[in-house]
Formats: C-alpha cells, structure tokens, sequence
C-alpha cells in the first residue's frame, strides 16, 4: 500500500547527536537561484519557514496561503503541505524533532503548543528585525558549534517563539494558568487523534486516554473550539482521508481500511455525507 511520503530532517553535514535532530538553513542558498516546488508530503518533525522576502504559495492541510514577505509558517509533525517558493525569496527554514526541542516547563511548552498551532503568522515590518536577528543567531550558532551550542539553540527557540506569541492577539494567555492548562489537554486530544485516530473513533475512548470525563473533554473543546468531541474526531477523519486520497494513489476501500473501517460503503457515505461528494470524485476534483 502507498504511503504518504514522509520526510526526516537530513543532518549528514552536521550531526548533533545525542541532542536530537535540528536543522537551519538559508532559504537562499536552499533555492540557489531556482524556483523550488516540493509536492504534497508530510513530515515526522516540525517545520518553521521564516520569510524576510518572499513570494509563492503554501498548501498546508489543502488550505492555500500566499507566500508573502515578512511572513512565517509553522507545521506539526504529521500535517500535509505542499510548497512553491519563488527564487529571490529570503529567509530561514527550521527543522527539529522533539528530542532536540520539546520544553519542560510548562509555560515554555504551552508557548510552543500555542505558536504551532497556527499555520501562518504575518509580521509587522517593523516588528520583524529582532526576530530575523534571533534566527540569524541560531544560523551562526548551528554553523560554527562552539562548546554548548545546542543550549543556545535551544533558548534562542524559547526567545523566538515568545516573540511570534507576542504577534497574536491573545498574547496575555501565556500567563493564564487556567487557560493554559485547557490548552494543553486539548492539543493532547489532538495528539491521541493523530495516534489513534484508524483504532478507535469514541468519545469516551479518548477521555479515558486524557483521565478526563466525557463531560469534561467535552467542555474543554466547546470552550478552545467551540465544537464537540465528536465534530472534531469526525474533522479529523475527514482531514486524514483527504490526506490520503490527494497524497497518495491508494484505492478506497484501501483508505477506508487504514482509517480503520471494515465497511467501505459506510466510510463512502461518511465522506459525502462530511463533504457533499464521494471520495473519488473528491479526489478527481481536487488532485
């Protein structure tokens, strides 16, 4: 069966093992002159493009951004995009797993869950110097690896995205303990979503996960959301099987069988009843 085609962050030139995986380049010389267009994929790190000077277009989860100067794309492990960059563009692109960069401390990772779950971020000219000197920083420090850099990184990780946080309109929530805590048990839902999304579809399933009540999970997406447990697993089947079918040449029943359903006349009309067409012809209008 064809899989999505997933790529991992390429470190030969500078590993940094035992620290994890990072990665930073210049998106100069990664064009080198050329336009550059990657077809749709995932990736099993997350992705940070960093535009001084752009332009192009972004698909990221089938939802279009123009590729803009002064703008910035975040993308979780697991999201499908597919990227045009125009040559010209100027910019950082970084690449880490969690093992290189996955705060303890609660208010640094709620930040990280908070900048990540926006896939764009437009910048004030202004307002984007201090962060391009943050990223110009990591560069230097990445290319040189003086004793303990992979600290500097890492704090010059927390700096940047309390920066980009700031950018948002809510960026009083850092702070708010209540708000946070909601916070991450929701991206933790995701988390199980994305985990266990072909093995189980129940409500109760994924409260159990979280040591939470069906009431109290469904509280917390009402309130981050605004949609029930069941909208958001029902959104994400539909998302993962439009991943399937644009990324991949898999037939339906194949899909259907990889999320999980045994009965593919039941996940054909599950598809159209979410999206006003079936699965193939999603897939004729759309690819």
């Amino acid at each position: 069966m064809e899989r999505i085609p997933i790529r991992s962050i390429n470190t030969a030139q500078k590993e940094i093992k035992p620290s994890g995986k990072f990665n930073i380049r210049k998106i100069s010389t990664l064009l080198s002159g050329k336009d550059m267009t990657q077809k749709l994929h995932r990736h099993d790190f997350f992705f940070f493009l960093a535009l001084e000077k752009g332009s192009g277009e972004h698909i990221i989860d089938f939802t279009p951004y123009q590729v803009e100067n002064h703008s910035m794309f975040f993308l979780r492990p697991g999201q499908v995009h597919q990227l045009t960059l125009k040559k010209g563009s100027t910019g950082f692109l970084i690449e880490f797993d969690k093992s290189f960069y996955s705060p303890t401390e609660k208010s640094a990772a709620y930040v990280l869950r908070k900048v990540s779950s926006r896939n764009q971020c437009k910048l004030e000219a202004k307002r984007s110097g201090k962060l391009f000197s943050i990223l110009e920083s990591t560069f230097q420090e990445f290319s040189e690896q003086q004793e303990r850099f992979t600290e500097v990184i890492r704090a010059n990780l927390d700096i940047l995205f309390i920066e980009l946080v700031r950018h948002s309109q809510n960026a009083n929530a850092i702070s708010d303990g209540k708000n946070s805590y909601v916070q991450e048990r929701l991206e933790d839902f995701f988390e199980l979503l994305r985990m266990h999304i072909s093995v189980t579809k129940q409500v109760a399933e994924y409260a159990k996960m979280l040591h939470l009540s069906t009431y109290q999970l469904n509280a917390i997406t009402k309130t981050t959301v605004g949609k029930t447990c069941s909208e958001l697993i029902n959104e994400y089947i539909i998302l993962e099987s439009r991943r399937h079918l644009l990324a991949t040449s898999n037939q339906v029943n194949a899909i259907a069988l990889q999320l999980g359903y045994e009965d593919v006349s039941y996940f054909i009309r599950f598809f159209k009843n979410h999206t006003g067409c079936s699965p193939e012809t999603y897939r004729q209008n759309f690819r």
